[in-house]
């Protein structure tokens, strides 16, 4: 169901049939065309198969009707203090004490910003921007290898796939020399797990990444 997280964010959460002291929560950062569908099936799904409470803030706030094309001019404009403050506040409406976090694309990007945040208890990022594209960078917006690099980070893993433009080796290997868990898929492009609709899907790598992304963030 939608709820609006203390910052004012909408967000979608999900929970599962049983909730305790010991379940566990997830942040859920959508890809760049935020909250839909997809991503209100994703959470219940996540719920539902793994007793998480699941919790997925809307990137575009207020913005919800900007085309693919202004969202990507838009990401020049963005504030890693709002992102910040989102991804706490979405941690904190999941009512969990130990909560992790996932992201798709712009999301896993965010995902990485989140696993320095001292409140996440493991991140996995799918296809997530290690460095900003050019056209992202402001004065606002820090490089995600920053997080990545941070002492504060949590354990972190990277779901990517080698034909990723987005994702050039060079910044996986740096990420990876950081102590990042990278998980490599040879010839998948950009969008290979989340979005069976995209020409990108991959079904048998997309089944495994999540096995391993699941397998992580239960550890």
């Amino acid at each position: 169901m939608r709820i609006v997280l203390s910052t004012g964010t909408p967000a979608e959460i999900a929970q599962p049939a049983i909730v305790d002291e010991s379940t566990r929560g997830l942040v859920l950062f959508p890809d760049i065309m935020g909250l839909r569908p997809l991503f209100d099936d994703m959470c219940r799904k996540l719920a539902a198969n793994n007793g998480w409470v699941v919790c997925a803030p809307e990137p575009f706030p207020g913005q919800e009707g900007l085309t693919v094309d202004e969202r990507l001019a838009a990401m020049a404009e963005f504030s890693d203090e709002r992102l910040r403050a989102d991804a706490l506040a979405a941690a904190d409406a999941t009512g969990c004490r130990e909560v992790s976090a996932i992201g798709f694309c712009m999301g896993g990007m965010l995902t990485f910003k989140a696993a320095a945040s001292g409140r996440f208890h493991r991140a996995a990022g799918f296809y997530g921007m290690i460095r900003l594209p050019e056209a992202w960078r402001g004065v606002s917006l820090a490089e995600p290898i920053e997080a990545l690099a941070s002492p504060d980070r949590c354990p972190t893993m990277a779901i990517i796939g080698t034909a990723d433009h987005f994702t050039p080796a060079a910044d996986v290997d740096e990420a990876e020399a950081l102590g990042v868990e990278v998980v490599r898929y040879e010839g998948a492009e950009h969008g290979f797990v989340h979005d069976a609709s995209r020409p990108a899907h991959r079904v048998d790598d997309a089944a495994d990444a999540w096995r391993q992304v699941v397998a992580f963030l239960n550890t």
